[in-house]
């Protein structure tokens, strides 16, 4: 670290997290209300928290910090709540509609459903305006633009009062002239509209992605411009010596500049940093193959990391809307701790995706909620004690909780409500464990082979039945847990994703190989200078820069492709036939089959321009032995059962537990933020970089602990 502080702020639905790094190891956990009406309200809210605890002015903490960054759900919200602004739309004559028609894609489990509604359209279909216009796939003008017809749609937008335009055109990847001509003549005429193309947005082939995700920017940026432009001011305003750096989809880093005119990338900014942080947490394990789950309030976020490299998406649909720029593979669920429970039409029990959220929230916060929750459910079976949440900030009312779960659950299924509490926490469980699978299972990874990382205030009491139904017997959860992608943030690095599209087969069918081979290493050395520029204009040095390459390939003739990692410097044969081989290893992983013999044809490539940043180290533990009596603080009845058997459970205070404390379950370990629930079978051991290791007794993963419990003894 370069200054004294580093400040990461994670922006949720029901609560801001604030991870502080303070040199040279301290790290320090808070948590505010999340104000979406104005996000400054609970970043000053954060800060006076922060200040009180160090006896340290704000103004200080931020002078002296090198780093604040900001991830937020801004964007997302935006898109969910349809609240973005009124957008128009240019494109090329005959293709108004390509929007709606989605080239025939219904969403996988609508397509057989005649009732399923068409997506919301972003831009109304008057406000799709068609421009006599045709440009070839090889970058040849068959038909030139027609200006008047751009100077009337300005026209039309000024009269509708569109606050932002989009520009997309057939093949401007090959030849964007007519996008940035009309681009140029939409600013001239509307000053104070945002205007965006598609060549700029995502200029990669398909037009129907690229029009969909040139529209999603459209629709969003002034919306994160508005927010970005009030959080840098506000911090301009008490001290700060550096830009606000803004978490993005792709897991970097960016600045506020960049997020006013791509708020498509920050869709995903809030838990596309988990990972990162996944990582972090089990480097000291020497594991790199990370499954994170974060479980807030309102959703589950999960996202998957094998052999130190997390699944990107591309060019899939997100809410229901085509997204082509790579997106942090992130599985979202309506499965929080305010996840309501219900009897459906057929009397069976339900739990979410409807969230009580912050406000009224669960029934025992006494917040005004009646309907019952997870939360409520983990109340009611022993795993939280009334007296001690968030720190002592909140008293939680267990007999409220008793009867919202009598009254709406138990009663009318004939049950008690004991076994209605443990029937909520085994569905909701059931529901994350579903999309779990989603992330591994079904894309041809086994969860057995992963390590589960916990994150986020409520997972640690559902992180042991995940692992067991999961197959998995090593669990992580760091003290941090519950702010772990604000953590995220602050060990993040900057980074800027360029993309290109450069049809041509590899195998010199086309031309000479080496010619094609200097075409594209000249393409790749075009978008890492755009990099270069971008990171140095940033204040990073050429040392601290680094560039990744990879490139989209398919057999020729087919319609998906492959993502294959390229290595630097200048192409040549051999470093082809190791990028193909790795191509048909990929196809193999994915399909079950290869076709070496087949051409393979080159479609799309791409640049990662990354600026590393020093990494905050976190402080080691003070060691102890195996004994964690020292910690126990009593015991509390707790059902881990639908049996009504209910166990005298030691409780154990986490901030009074040392470097190699062990625990065996069943137990309940209470951090500030978080409780970690171990059931019957699992036990936990604190490492000194504080982690909980929680394996499943008689494991493997539990004998490899152990080993190394006598080594560090």
């Amino acid at each position: 670290m370069q200054g004294k502080y580093r400040l990461g702020i994670d922006a949720g639905g029901t609560f801001t997290d604030f991870i502080l790094a303070e040199y040279p190891g301290k790290i320090h956990l808070f948590k505010a209300p999340s104000s979406p009406q104005d996000g400054t309200i609970a970043i000053s809210n954060g800060l006076a928290q922060i200040s009180a605890a160090l006896g340290v002015p704000v103004e200080t903490i931020i002078g002296e910090a090198d780093l604040y960054i900001n991830g937020t759900t801004v964007a997302l919200n935006a898109l969910i709540e349809k609240k973005g602004v009124k957008v128009g739309l240019l494109c090329t004559a005959g293709h108004e509609d390509s929007m709606e028609i989605r080239l025939g894609h219904k969403e996988e489990g609508f397509r057989y459903d005649a009732d399923y509604p068409p997506a919301f359209m972003l831009v109304p279909r008057r406000l799709r305006v068609p421009v006599n216009e045709r440009v070839l796939s090889d970058g040849s003008v068959r038909q030139a633009m027609n200006e008047a017809e751009i100077r009337a749609a300005a026209e039309l937008f000024r009269r509708e009062g569109v606050e932002s335009v989009a520009v997309s055109f057939l093949w401007s990847v090959a030849n964007p002239a007519h996008e940035l001509r009309a681009a140029e003549i939409l600013r001239e005429m509307l000053p104070d509209v945002f205007i965006c193309t598609g060549c700029e947005v995502y200029p990669q082939i398909r037009e129907y992605t690229r029009t969909s995700t040139t529209v999603v920017n459209a629709y969003l940026s002034p919306v994160m411009g508005r927010y970005v432009s009030h959080i840098d001011e506000y911090f301009e305003k008490i001290g700060a010596r550096h830009p606000v750096r803004y978490f993005q989809s792709n897991g970097g880093l960016a600045v506020g500049g960049t997020m006013r005119t791509r708020a498509v990338n920050a869709i995903n900014s809030g838990p596309a940093s988990a990972p990162q942080a996944g990582l972090f947490v089990a480097r000291p394990f020497g594991i790199d193959n990370v499954i994170t789950v974060d479980m807030g309030g309102t959703s589950f976020d999960i996202t998957l990391t094998r052999n130190g490299q997390t699944n990107l998406n591309k060019n899939v649909d997100f809410l229901r809307y085509r997204i082509g720029v790579p997106m942090i593979q992130v599985e979202t669920l309506g499965a929080g701790g305010g996840s309501i429970a219900r009897i459906n039409d057929l009397g069976m029990l339900e739990v979410g995706p409807e969230s009580a959220g912050a406000m009224p929230g669960p029934v025992c916060y006494g917040k005004g909620g009646v309907k019952p929750t997870v939360t409520d459910a983990n109340l009611v079976l022993g795993y939280l004690n009334p007296d001690r949440i968030l720190g002592g900030s909140i008293r939680l009312n267990r007999e409220a909780a008793i009867e919202a779960i009598r009254r709406d659950v138990a009663d009318p299924l004939g049950i008690s409500v004991e076994k209605a509490a443990h029937g909520m926490s085994t569905i909701v469980n059931i529901n994350m464990v579903n999309g779990i699978r989603r992330v591994s299972i079904e894309r041809g990874y086994d969860p057995r082979d992963f390590a589960l990382i916990c994150a986020g205030g409520a997972a640690g009491m559902h992180i042991c039945a995940l692992a067991d139904e999961m197959g998995i017997d090593t669990v992580l959860v760091p003290k941090v847990a519950s702010g772990l992608c604000a953590f995220g943030q602050i060990i993040s690095d900057m980074k800027y994703t360029y993309l290109a599209s450069l049809p041509l087969r590899l195998d010199g069918v086309y031309g000479e190989q080496a010619e094609v081979l200097a075409r594209l290493t000249a393409r790749f050395e075009e978008l890492e200078e755009q990099g270069r520029t971008a990171l140095m204009s940033d204040g990073f040095s050429e040392g601290e820069i680094e560039f990744r390459r990879s490139v989209e390939l398919r057999y020729l003739g087919q319609v998906h492709e492959c993502t294959v990692e390229v290595p630097s410097g200048p192409l040549n044969r051999e470093r082809v036939q190791a990028i193909l081989a790795a191509f048909h290893r990929r196809y193999e992983d994915l399909y079950t089959y290869s076709e070496p013999h087949s051409p393979v044809e080159l479609v799309n490539l791409e640049v990662t321009a990354i600026g590393h940043v020093s990494k905050p180290r976190l402080p080691d533990l003070a060691v102890g032995g195996s004994d964690a009596g020292a910690a126990l603080t009593g015991r509390r009845p707790a059902l881990f059962g639908g049996d009504g058997d209910w166990q005298a459970t030691p409780v154990y205070d986490g901030a009074k537990m040392l470097g190699g404390n062990h625990v065996a379950g069943p137990a309940i370990i209470e951090e500030a933020t978080t409780n970690v629930v171990l059931l019957p079978g699992w036990q936990a051991t604190l490492h000194v970089s504080g982690t909980y290791l929680l394996t499943r007794m008689g494991s493997a993963a539990a004998a490899r602990a152990q080993q190394a419990d006598a080594v560090l003894a």
